[in-house]
């Protein structure tokens, strides 16, 4: 949902922000119990499968660069998990690059994710500060740039769709921004609401807040992660949930809109706690073929490179599966022969894919398709 211009757009149907009525004084009880029970249980046998990973930061990794896509796209940002991976791949240590601008924007997205999980971890709180550096971040590069990155919007902003021309929802008028966003990190804080709950109202409330000209959605969906850390819903920081909001993009929307216009609440939590539990579970379904690959590859990484450092270049691949030698050379402290010797027989073996070949001083490119298949899914 991007910012867009007001001139010349329909706005019979549009809904206001739903000024005083944050909190919600209620919500139907009878109606969330079941979906509560089983968004908790999915979310417990996912942060189970993670905490039983030996390193989950390096097996887990390439879902970040899936979400970053997933998020993005939803705010009309196309690229595709190849395409932000061999980006960043290619710019690691030059810094030169041919990638379109919306491959960047994504890995910008996927940075923001990684640094705002790694302050969290560091102690940081969930803070103003915290949301205003991660805006900072994404908005750094492309459209973004000049629609004030890390600032709060100082202008009506609205929320509609620009190829049918329509307005779907005015958020806060910007002069009752900051203590409508101090009310919301107080609410975080300090309110006795069931964690699950509160993130669900907490997601809701900041989307309708629609706080900067741009990214909200993204930033908004970061925090849904982050809260989920914070209050011990998972011990590990991954957790993503954009796929399913895409995939029922249309209700994501519709209920949101509720929550303004009929005070619909419990409708809006319904809806987050189903979201919570399929995404769960396909989380889980996701890190276990992960896993089970990464078991897997042990023996063909120990065969066909008989070396000693078969577990660091496979450990360095599967944390980052688009690469070049010289990159596998530096992340894993192996002899740069050893490296070069290491991935051209993985490459003779299949197990890599040569995405570009070496050109004069230019580094051939490569791709650990088994991994890059599952996360791509």
């Amino acid at each position: 949902m991007r910012l867009i211009a007001i001139e010349a757009y329909d706005q019979s149907d549009a809904v206001g922000y739903h000024y005083g009525r944050f909190p919600p004084e209620e919500l139907d009880l009878s109606r969330l119990v079941e979906p509560l029970v089983r968004a908790q249980d999915a979310v417990s046998r996912y942060d189970q499968m993670l905490l039983s990973l030996p390193n989950s930061e390096l097996l887990l990794a390439p879902l970040r660069h899936n979400e970053a896509v997933i998020s993005s796209r939803m705010e009309g940002t196309i690229s595709t998990v190849d395409e932000v991976m061999i980006y960043e791949a290619e710019t690691a240590e030059d810094g030169k690059t041919d990638a379109r601008s919306d491959a960047i924007e994504v890995f910008l997205y996927k940075e923001v994710l990684r640094r705002a999980q790694e302050a969290v971890s560091n102690g940081e709180p969930v803070n103003e500060g915290l949301i205003k550096n991660a805006h900072r971040v994404l908005l750094s590069f492309g459209r973004g740039a000049s629609k004030d990155p890390g600032q709060y919007k100082t202008k009506q902003n609205y929320i509609g769709d620009d190829r049918r021309r329509v307005i779907f929802f005015k958020p806060i008028n910007p002069l009752q921004l900051q203590p409508a966003m101090t009310a919301l990190l107080e609410f975080i804080e300090t309110s006795e609401m069931l964690h699950l709950f509160k993130i669900a109202v907490a997601h809701v409330e900041f989307e309708a807040l629609h706080p900067f000209n741009d990214g909200n959605g993204r930033i908004g969906r970061l925090l849904i992660t982050l809260l989920l850390w914070k209050f011990g819903l998972i011990h590990k920081p991954h957790f993503y949930v954009s796929a399913y909001f895409e995939t029922h993009k249309e209700a994501y929307i519709e209920l949101m809109r509720n929550v303004s216009k009929n005070e619909d609440w419990t409708s809006w939590v319904e809806f987050f706690l189903g979201a919570i539990a399929e995404q769960a579970d396909a989380n889980l379904a996701t890190a276990s073929r992960i896993t089970n690959l990464y078991e897997e590859m042990k023996k063909p990484f120990r065969e066909i490179s008989g070396s000693k450092w078969s577990m660091a270049a496979q450990d360095c691949i599967f944390e980052n599966p688009v690469f070049k030698n010289s990159q596998l050379t530096r992340r894993s402290g192996m002899p740069k022969h050893v490296a070069t010797r290491i991935t051209r027989l993985l490459h003779e073996n299949g197990l890599l894919r040569e995405v570009r070949p070496a050109s004069g001083r230019r580094a051939a490119l490569y791709l650990f398709e088994p991994l890059m298949s599952i996360v791509r899914a």
